[in-house]
C-alpha cells in the first residue's frame, strides 16, 4: 500500500449505519404489498443506484412490478426514521477519518443521490473530510460497474492504481476492483464470498483495522 495517495470511501454501511435502517424499510414496504424480501434480494441491491436497483427488483418480482413506487415507499419510511432517530455513524468512522485526513486525500463514491449524501454526512458531522463526492445520479450505471470509481478518481486527479477503496458490499468491491483501485473490505451486513476475497487486498471487521495498513 506504499503507493497509495488517496482513499475513496463508500458511505452506506461503511461510514453510516444506514444499511440497517434500509433493510427495515424494505421489509416494511414489502409487508404492505404482501411480498417477501430476503437477504438474497437485499444483498443484490446493496451498493447500486436507483436505476440498477429497479432493474434488479423486476428480475425478482416480474417485469410488471412497479419498482419505482416500491422504492418511493421505502424512501418515505427511511425519511420518517431518519427524522425521528437520525442515522448513527458506524464504529470508528469519525476516528478513522481523522486519522487518514492528514495522510491521504479523501473522496466519496456513493450510489446514493447527492442531496441525500450531503444531508446525511452533514448531520453526522463528517462531510468536510471529503474533497469530492461522486454520487448515484452522476453515473449511468453504479456499482458493480466501475464508472463511479473511475469518476471519483478523476474528480481528485489521482490514478486508480494510487487509490484505495473502502467498501462493505460485494457490488462495491466488484466496482472498485474493475476500476483498478485497491479494494479494502470492511464487513457490515455481508460476508465476502470466495470471488470477493480474491478481489480484496485486505478484509477487516471494523474501520479501526485500516490503521494497520494505512
Amino acid at each position: 500500500m506504499n503507493n497509495i495517495k488517496a482513499i475513496i470511501f463508500d458511505m452506506d454501511g461503511v461510514i453510516l449505519d444506514s444499511e440497517s435502517i434500509s433493510d427495515i424499510t424494505w421489509k416494511m414496504a414489502a409487508d404492505e404489498k404482501g411480498l417477501a424480501v430476503n437477504d438474497e434480494i437485499l444483498n443484490a441491491c446493496r451498493g447500486t443506484n436507483k436505476n440498477d436497483t429497479m432493474t434488479i427488483l423486476k428480475k425478482y418480482y416480474g417485469a410488471n412490478f412497479d419498482s419505482e413506487a416500491f422504492l418511493e415507499r421505502t424512501s418515505q419510511f427511511f425519511h420518517e426514521i431518519e427524522e425521528k432517530d437520525g442515522i448513527p455513524l458506524l464504529p470508528y468512522a469519525k476516528e478513522i477519518l481523522e486519522y487518514l485526513k492528514p495522510r491521504y486525500r479523501l473522496a466519496l463514491a456513493s450510489s446514493t443521490r447527492g442531496p441525500t449524501v450531503e444531508r446525511q454526512l452533514r448531520a453526522a458531522g463528517v462531510i468536510d473530510f471529503f474533497e469530492t463526492r461522486t454520487t448515484g445520479e452522476m453515473v449511468v450505471h453504479s456499482k458493480p460497474d466501475p464508472e463511479i470509481y473511475l469518476m471519483a478518481c478523476k474528480s481528485i486527479g489521482v490514478n486508480p492504481g494510487e487509490c484505495a477503496a473502502i467498501e462493505d458490499s460485494l457490488n462495491g468491491i466488484r466496482s472498485a476492483h474493475a476500476a483498478g483501485l485497491h479494494p479494502l473490505m470492511v464487513i457490515d451486513k455481508v460476508q465476502p464470498t470466495e470471488e470477493i476475497k480474491k478481489m480484496c487486498e485486505h478484509i477487516f471487521n471494523s474501520l479501526d483495522g485500516l490503521k494497520t495498513i494505512l
